[in-house]
């Protein structure tokens, strides 16, 4: 599928651009083109959609536990994609938000909705 690297594997257990740079996320999503892993656009930050804009990757997919969609930012559904490369979420132990010790104590009020 056009958009959808199966071989790909994440580029790691968190928010590529937050752990750089000290931030937050609430759920973060994977680049089904090329694995990179980003936040949502519930999280202060929405590095997963920026990494859409300006790769043009056009496909996500959940990087959470036990949750298995795709989203194409393209016609701005959810559909139905192939297994990727493991691992297809962050560690069960990995908290959320997260990462640990990062998560401000108003993290809720921060959040885009």
């Amino acid at each position: 599928m056009n958009g959808i690297n199966e071989a790909a594997a994440p580029s790691g257990e968190g928010c590529a651009e937050c752990l750089a740079n000290g931030g937050w996320w609430l759920h973060l999503r994977r680049c089904a083109e090329c694995g990179h892993i980003g936040c949502c656009d519930n999280s202060p930050s929405q590095h997963a959609s920026h990494h859409h804009a300006e790769t043009g990757h056009p496909i996500i997919t959940s990087f959470e536990p036990e949750e298995n969609w795709f989203y194409d930012y393209r016609t701005r559904e959810y559909l139905e994609g192939p297994p990727l490369a493991p691992p297809d979420a962050h560690p069960v132990s990995q908290p959320v938000p997260g990462p640990q010790g990062k998560v401000p104590h108003n993290w809720q009020s921060l959040l885009h909705k």
